[in-house]
This record gives structure tokens, sequence and C-alpha cells, in this order.
């Protein structure tokens, strides 16, 4: 009888294992939220010790900030391809908000557990792709195709920066399609923008006033 040959931990390269750890723990957090994600879990997810998985991360909230950069670059990225090449306003608005609702059908609301936790958030470089960078991009578009001063319109679109992820949140437990759920975002922040800017419009808008009769002496 032939005897059955022992099966082998397959070898892999320092960074693809990071890499594959960062995945497993990646879908814990996804899955179960970020307290599950323990060393223990993680390296029995991975399928490999406790100890292997300290070897490349110093401890679970190092290996979540890590996992937290890698999930923004590559959103942000994304994100930043479908601004670069837009041809309108609504375009960049579409595709901006197109990548993130296919990121949140993907990967669920990871990137937003992970940022709720301040000890992993709170490690995160700001200037990397962050949400101020992201904001002052597109703040830097609306100044330039719509009349406000940029003070508001980085206002406008900070608060309109957050509406995707509410999206994000309903499209996860509801039945209606992306594609439905990424029409009524676009057309939301559109319309609040084109309100704005004509209430804007408005309040500066000089007074006119009646000129007085001739023969009559206006108020002094």
């Amino acid at each position: 009888m032939n005897e059955q040959s022992p099966i082998k931990q397959r070898r892999y390269s320092p960074e693809k294992r990071k890499s594959l750890i960062l995945d497993h723990t990646a879908n814990i957090v996804a899955r179960e939220g970020v307290a599950m994600a323990t060393m223990d879990r993680i390296g029995r997810e991975a399928g490999i010790s406790k100890s292997l998985v300290y070897t490349y991360f110093d401890n679970q909230t190092d290996l979540l900030r890590v996992l937290l950069k890698r999930e923004l670059k590559r959103l942000r990225k994304l994100q930043a391809k479908e601004a670069r090449e837009a041809e309108t306003f609504e375009g960049l608005v579409r595709g901006v908000t197109h990548q993130y609702l296919k990121y949140i059908e993907e990967r669920g609301l990871l990137i937003e557990r992970l940022q709720a936790e301040p000890s992993v958030s709170d490690g995160h470089d700001p200037t990397d792709y962050s949400r101020d960078d992201a904001v002052d991009y597109i703040a830097d578009i609306v100044v330039d195709n719509f009349n406000l001063p940029r003070t508001l319109a980085k206002t406008v679109i900070d608060i309109s920066f957050g509406l995707p992820a509410t999206a994000g949140a309903h499209f996860l437990r509801s039945d209606e399609s992306r594609q439905e759920i990424e029409d009524i975002t676009v057309t939301m922040i559109l319309g609040s923008l084109n309100a704005i800017e004509n209430d804007f419009a408005k309040r500066q808008r000089p007074l006119i006033r009646q000129k007085p009769e001739a023969g009559t002496k206006a108020e002094e």
C-alpha cells in the first residue's frame, strides 16, 4: 500500500504572507467586527501560528492600522482615477460614488469599522490618501465650476462626502440595486450643490430699489 505524502505548508514570500494576513483580517472585520479580529483568530483563519502573525505585526492595533491604510489607498486610487477621467461634474460625482458603492458591495463596511476604532484611526497618517485630501481636491473643482467661495465649497463637499457612506450602509440592508442607490446618491449630491449655488447667488444679489418719482422728495 502506498504511503500518503505529508501535506506541506505552502511557502510564501514575506510580502505575500503579510498580504494574506491582512486579507484574512479584512474578512473577519467585515463579517464580524474589529473585536473579533484577535491575533489568535487571525492566525487560525490564515492557517498559521499566532507567533507568526506577530512576526509581521507588533500587535493587533499595528495590524489594523496597516489594513486601514491599505484599504484607503486602494479606494482612493480608484476614486482619483474616476475624478481625473471625468468630463463633467456629474461624471465626477457618479464615478467617485460608483467606486465607493462597488467597494461596499465587495468589502462591506470594512473601512467604516476600522475608522470607528480611535486607536486605529488615530494612528493613520492624515496626509496619506485621507478624506481631507479628497475633500480639498473636489472643493477646488467646485470652486471652478460653481459660483461659490472656497470656504463654502469645502463645507458642502465635506458634508456631502458622508452621503455615499450612508448610501452604502443602506445598500447592504436593502433590496434595492447598487445602480438605484448610485442614481439616488448622485442626484442628492448634485441637487444640494445646485440649491446652495442658487441660494448663495440670491443672497449676494444687489438690492433693487425703486427710484423716487419726479417731483417727489426722497426720505432723508
